[in-house]
């Protein structure tokens, strides 16, 4: 087989920076937000500001028609409305399956008898420590929604192959959801996932 690499100069170098010192410069309902001094490898000092985020989970919700649930709703941040798959930040220190089964359940009322974590990313490494859980969610069954209080949305259900297409022409942008559906054609083609 042929080599599809080389060694670079410095690839395995220690790039680890260590915190001196820290400070928190906001701390909201489920994100904290710090001023760390750190030294850098080569033992030069610098500031970093970074926030800290429990993590969320997204879900692949097969029906059994095989269509996805999706969902339509409002973010404020970008002040925009979003197609979106079904996800939900983790409470600290939750286990991320259960937060997968209760954010399915309370935002589109459907419970699995089956489910497997795909992957894990990391939306933000620039600025924060989020990580993203992916969970596939089959053998769905319905028992009705239990959204929290000030949670708006829309349910509905759509095919894998207008899923693609519906990100080719820009109407679903979400990453998170741009990357489970990825991550489902994929899946749906063979493609083994770490978690199976």
């Amino acid at each position: 087989m042929q080599k599809t690499y080389r060694f670079i100069k410095g690839l395995f170098m220690d790039f680890k920076e260590k915190r001196l010192d820290t400070a928190v410069m906001y701390e909201g309902h489920f994100i904290r937000v710090f001023k760390d001094k750190v030294q850098l490898p080569d033992g030069s000092v610098s500031e970093r500001e970074h926030i800290d985020h429990p993590g969320a989970v997204a879900v692949l919700a097969i029906l059994e028609n095989g269509n996805l649930l999706m969902e339509r709703q409002f973010r404020y941040a970008p002040h925009r409305e979003f197609f979106e798959l079904p996800a939900g930040k983790m409470e600290r220190d939750e286990n991320m399956l259960l937060t997968a089964q209760r954010e399915l359940l309370e935002e589109t009322g459907y419970v699995a008898c089956k489910w497997t974590h795909l992957t894990t990313t990391w939306p933000c490494i620039g600025y924060a420590n989020e990580r993203m859980e992916y969970f596939l969610a089959q053998d769905l069954l319905f028992q009705g929604r239990q959204l929290d209080d000030g949670e708006f949305l829309e349910v509905f259900d759509l095919s894998l192959v207008d899923a693609m297409e519906w990100i080719r022409q820009g109407k679903i942008n979400d990453s998170k959801t741009i990357i489970g559906i990825f991550w489902l054609e994929k899946i749906l083609n063979g493609w083994k996932s770490a978690g199976e």
